[in-house]
């Protein structure tokens, strides 16, 4: 019996967690961590502020896992199309596009992961977002060189200066058109995918030989 009264609340204390974690997301995607704040995420949750803190002992800790539950869920997407079989030219697009539409799904979101002033705690785990999104596209470059679909070239170089890319074009220019068609946006979209294509295969003029 005493087993499973352990059980009983080691799984009611995860429920918990998970609950400040989905309304704390949700908060984040509908203003950004700035509109993060402890006593009404409690109050949302239907929590005392004192058990929220039991759980997160501050909010840089509880903004730090939110973060990387969001980011990790961003990455295993594309993760997956770069296992994918196929030739390494349409999984790079894919990846690419994938990216740019599920940023764009939630902009405020997309803002927050990218480019929102944050604490130090969550912007160590920015930067291990960016390295991983750089080296799951790195992956498929790499298998384009292999595959000779891609000339030579510094991989995670390149694949760095792409993440910056899609960051800048998605979270700047487009995320403050709010009232572009689906039409307009899949136009952006398919130039960013092209520059960054261009990019890798060399077809830019003016590449270095």
């Amino acid at each position: 019996m005493a087993y499973r009264a352990t059980e009983k609340t080691r799984r009611h204390k995860e429920d918990i967690h998970q609950k400040i974690l989905s309304v704390a997301r949700e908060a984040v995607a509908e203003g950004g961590f700035a509109a993060v704040h402890m006593s009404s995420i409690a109050a949302a949750a239907g929590l005392a502020t004192g058990t929220l803190y039991r759980h997160f002992p501050s909010k840089a800790d509880l903004l730090a896992e939110v973060f990387r539950r969001v980011t990790k869920r961003e990455v295993q997407v594309m993760a997956e199309i770069a296992a994918s079989d196929g030739p390494a030219i349409p999984r790079l697009s894919d990846a690419l596009d994938v990216f740019a539409r599920r940023a764009l799904q939630s902009p405020v979101l997309a803002y927050a992961l990218i480019f929102e002033p944050v604490d130090s705690m969550v912007d160590s785990e920015r930067l291990v977002f960016r390295r991983s999104y750089a080296a799951v596209l790195g992956r498929i470059i790499d298998d384009g060189i292999r595959s000779g679909e891609f000339p030579e070239q510094p991989t995670q170089l390149v694949a760095n200066c792409m993440v910056g890319a899609l960051a800048e074009a998605l979270i700047g220019p487009l995320a403050d058109k709010p009232n572009s068609s689906p039409n307009d946006r899949s136009t952006e979209i398919a130039a960013i995918v092209r520059f960054c294509l261009n990019a890798v295969t060399g077809h830019l003029k003016g590449s270095p030989s």
